[in-house]
């Protein structure tokens, strides 16, 4: 059985592809592109003029908030939601209670997804870079790994020992792990009710500076720098000073090191 997808806007950019046209399905996969395809009795034609015909899409932060929350979401209303918005992967966080730090736990999340009633989309979890999120002890990130995990993070729980970050990255580094960093100075932003600045001077609220994200960001690239960990971070809370890596070779130094530059884009 075939399906026509009728005058729908293309979009594949791995294809360098954006324009009007057709597109075959054929027992669910693409078997011709604005061709003339030959329909019999029983196909589905299907008109999606004014919409657009694109790869699933990919969706790098999602809480699914099972087990543990699932007043707020569960993996399959996440997975449905997902679905219908035209996403096929998604990364779902390990902040869950208990958290996504083992084995057991990634399996679980891999099989409710899988069931029949999730949304038949495929879910990567990311696991928690320590046990419990809060402790100082890495998670079973080798385990974890075997069953499914595709990075590890300490999204919302922001690691602020700099040696336990060493130790995660380099850990990471052996896996073939990213690690996605959540880049907080605790110590700035505790008890801080909103940005600091003129506005929270005026209202008389503590402030969080952008400093604590830039401090953490600047740390953790050194330590990925040094480590060879690939690493992502998650958005901060408004726009920062640009951070990039620099080679910086000096006369005669091949294997010198990429220099850290903050300041503005």
């Amino acid at each position: 059985m075939k399906t026509l997808l009728k005058g729908g806007r293309l979009l594949d950019p791995s294809q360098n592809l954006d324009g009007i046209g057709d597109l075959l399905i054929e027992e669910d996969q693409i078997v011709e592109l604005n061709g003339e395809p030959r329909l019999e009795p029983g196909d589905t034609v299907v008109d999606c003029t004014g919409l657009w015909v694109c790869p699933g899409l990919i969706d790098l932060h999602v809480h699914l908030r099972e087990p543990g929350f699932e007043h707020k979401e569960t993996i399959s209303t996440g997975t449905q939601a997902a679905a219908a918005g035209g996403f096929t992967t998604i990364c779902c966080m390990p902040n869950t209670n208990p958290p996504l730090d083992n084995r057991a736990m990634i399996e679980y999340v891999v099989s409710r997804a899988a069931s029949s009633d999730g949304g038949g989309i495929f879910v990567a979890p990311i696991g928690a870079v320590a046990q419990g999120m809060t402790s100082n002890q890495l998670a079973e990130i080798a385990a974890m790994k075997e069953a499914g995990i595709v990075a590890v993070t300490d999204d919302a729980h922001p690691i602020q020992d700099a040696e336990m970050m060493h130790q995660a990255m380099q850990y990471c580094r052996m896996l073939d792990l990213p690690i996605a960093t959540h880049c907080e100075e605790l110590s700035l932003t505790r008890g801080g009710a909103m940005n600091e600045g003129a506005m929270s001077a005026v209202l008389g609220l503590k402030g969080m500076p952008r400093t604590s994200e830039d401090i953490q960001v600047a740390r953790n690239c050194i330590l990925s720098i040094s480590t060879g960990c690939r690493r992502m971070r998650w958005p901060g809370r408004r726009p920062r000073p640009g951070v990039r890596a620099m080679p910086r070779r000096p006369p005669g130094g091949r294997n010198a090191r990429p220099a850290i530059l903050i300041g503005a884009r």
